[in-house]
């Protein structure tokens, strides 16, 4: 066993936590959003950018939690054909490229942020930092998964 592997059981199962929170508050929010325009005729603006901040985490933490599981996009039926050795290698090229894509996320959202640090989300009246805070989240998790994966590749089998 790695050293991240503990640390990130521990990020996973918060990741799902605020993810599954977050899925929960949008369909509640969404459905009392609809409730309140066509039975009450009373549309509530804060309703679009709440869900909106909500979609963002669930898509995001969601993404990294694939990572995790290792059920991201791959092609499985070239590599499984490759000698050991070329698998092997085609599996470090992957989470390399993983962990080049979570660079490119935190570089990406870092530079958002500042950007937008003083403007405000309307309505909400909260910093649109905010928006790039959660992929920034997401983007260190995913880095840390692929490189678990990497370690894993590299460890010592216990039998």
């Amino acid at each position: 066993m790695n050293l991240l592997k503990r640390p990130n059981d521990f990020i996973a199962r918060v990741l799902t936590a605020v993810a599954a929170a977050c899925l929960v508050a949008l369909s509640v929010l969404v459905l009392y959003g609809v409730i309140m325009r066509y039975v009450f005729e009373n549309a509530l603006d804060y309703v679009e950018p709440i869900a909106l901040l909500l979609v963002i985490v669930i898509a995001f933490f969601g993404a990294a939690l694939r990572v995790r599981d290792g059920g991201h996009i791959g092609l499985d039926s070239l590599v499984k054909r490759l000698p050991p050795m070329w698998r092997l290698a085609a599996l470090v090229f992957q989470q390399l490229c993983l962990i080049a894509f979570a660079v490119a996320i935190i570089v990406g959202s870092i530079d958002m942020a500042e950007t937008t640090l003083h403007d405000r989300i309307p309505i909400i009246g909260v910093s649109e930092a905010v928006r790039y805070a959660i992929p920034l989240a997401a983007g260190f998790c995913i880095a840390l998964f692929a490189l678990e994966h990497l370690l894993d590749m590299f460890s010592p089998k216990r039998t």
